[in-house]
């Protein structure tokens, strides 16, 4: 099935979020805006991209940036055995993005946040970074997201879709 013109402009502004999330997490003390800014400048790795992809990834970056802390806490509680900062750079990259957009922002399906995330991973992480990163968004979809400082395993999910994404996500969480 081919991708609609919004889905496609969405991925590939998620495909440049996890390259910016990846060298913000290499050196946290770069401001977010900044950043973007310069990447999508005229002199910038994105600068010939359209006004659509520019805008979406604007968003993307800088909130999953803003929220990273929130983020990071919410991985914690689902993820035993691994804590963020030593998670896989690209792993830690993908599932901010994912977290962000598709749990705290809502901006997409949880499902759709799920499939991305996979994908983004295994184009960018190593050979067990799908694997990972979709038990780690299946667990949390079949936990409690709606306030983050209390996620449970209350197997709460929003759709029929994010039932079915949750139930293909029956990998270990544990590296």
């Amino acid at each position: 099935m081919k991708k609609s013109h919004i889905a496609q402009n969405r991925h590939r502004a998620r495909e440049l979020a996890v390259q910016l999330l990846y060298s913000l997490g290499t050196r946290p003390d770069q401001d977010s805006e900044g950043c973007v800014d310069a990447f999508i400048s005229d002199c910038g790795f994105a600068f010939e991209e359209g006004t659509e992809v520019k805008e979406y990834l604007s968003f993307l970056v800088n909130g999953a940036w803003e929220k990273r802390f929130e983020i990071d806490n919410m991985m914690r509680m689902i993820v035993t055995g691994w804590r963020p900062e030593h998670m896989v750079a690209v792993d830690r990259a993908v599932l901010r993005l994912a977290l962000f957009e598709g749990f705290l922002a809502k901006k997409v399906p949880i499902s759709i946040a799920i499939a991305e995330a996979v994908e983004l991973a295994c184009a960018f992480g190593t050979e067990d970074s799908g694997k990972f990163v979709n038990g780690v968004l299946g667990k949390m979809a079949r936990s409690d997201v709606s306030d983050p400082n209390s996620v449970s395993g209350s197997n709460k999910t929003s759709s029929k879709d994010d039932e079915n994404a949750a139930a293909a996500s029956e990998i270990s969480t544990d590296r």
